[in-house]
């Protein structure tokens, strides 16, 4: 067929075929609903809030888990589908999902750091105390007035945000009731956090509240890690207080990367299971 005939063919087809559907057709699937709330401690920030399937049942209540690194693009797509199986399945009780977008998790996570190299891989860093502040002073209310709690409420992170988790646990222990620290990077600061948790721990203020520690394979891979995980496991069982039950797993067959989805699922089902 000659080559003039083969391109008419084609701009026939092309100008016959059906039109494509525009990209944005169809029905958005919706998980949760986008808040901005403007914090006297940090400005702007966006909170992402996840409601269960029987929330349109006004007799029932809610715990609500706190997820750092909350934002769309982070971790609330995963954390909330595993609420929302597990829910399901009914493994685990229902709960509210409130997920903070973070903005600079090396500042917000962090305490400032005695080490020249943690200042210089991370020089914004040294925010904690003020985030600490937005979420329980900010964010816990702004929770409790929009949404039907129960009262009991989570703090769970990973890496970074499974530092700050450990490390409210600790020092404002009162603040949550129950803490998800996942692979938490306790070698900042020269390990100084696990180095000073059994002076926190002899410290808390009575009431009952839950930590659960969970570890990838990096105790193996880095000395900094195993040596802060050993640490704070050392200072639990030296000094936890009576109400304090604590936990910790380690999860070997899993790395840094790919530690958060399976010890998450594993934390809330061990954490929030659902009544017999």
């Amino acid at each position: 067929m000659p080559e003039a005939l083969v391109r008419l063919l084609a701009l026939f087809l092309a100008a016959t075929a059906p039109a494509a559907p525009p990209p944005d057709a169809g029905t958005p699937i919706v998980i949760g609903r986008s808040h901005t709330i403007t914090s006297a401690q940090l400005g702007e920030r966006r909170l992402n809030v996840y409601l269960p399937p029987h929330y349109s049942d006004a007799s029932r209540r809610f715990p609500v888990l706190f997820l750092l690194d909350g934002g769309a693009e982070e971790d609330f797509h995963h954390i909330t589908g595993l609420a929302a199986i597990s829910a399901a399945y009914g493994t685990t009780e229902e709960m509210i999902v409130v997920g903070i977008a973070g903005v600079d998790r090396r500042h917000d996570l962090t305490s400032p750091s005695s080490n020249p190299e943690d200042r210089k891989a991370a020089p914004t860093s040294g925010g904690a105390a003020a985030y600490r502040r937005f979420l329980v002073d900010e964010v816990k209310p702004w929770v409790a007035a929009r949404y039907r709690t129960n009262g009991r409420s989570a703090l769970i992170g990973e890496s970074l945000a499974g530092l700050f988790v450990v490390e409210t646990a600790l020092r404002e222990p009162a603040a949550f009731d129950d803490y998800i620290a996942i692979s938490p990077s306790l070698w900042w600061d020269k390990g100084a956090l696990a180095r000073e948790a059994e002076a926190d721990l002899r410290k808390a203020p009575p009431g009952k509240r839950r930590l659960w520690l969970a570890v990838g394979n990096e105790t193996a891979l880095y000395p900094e890690m195993r040596d802060g995980m050993e640490g704070l496991v050392a200072a639990l069982k030296a000094a936890a207080p009576p109400g304090l039950a604590w936990t910790y797993t380690p999860f070997p067959a899993e790395t840094h990367a790919t530690i958060y989805h399976p010890a998450a699922m594993a934390a809330i089902r061990a954490l929030y299971a659902a009544p017999k």
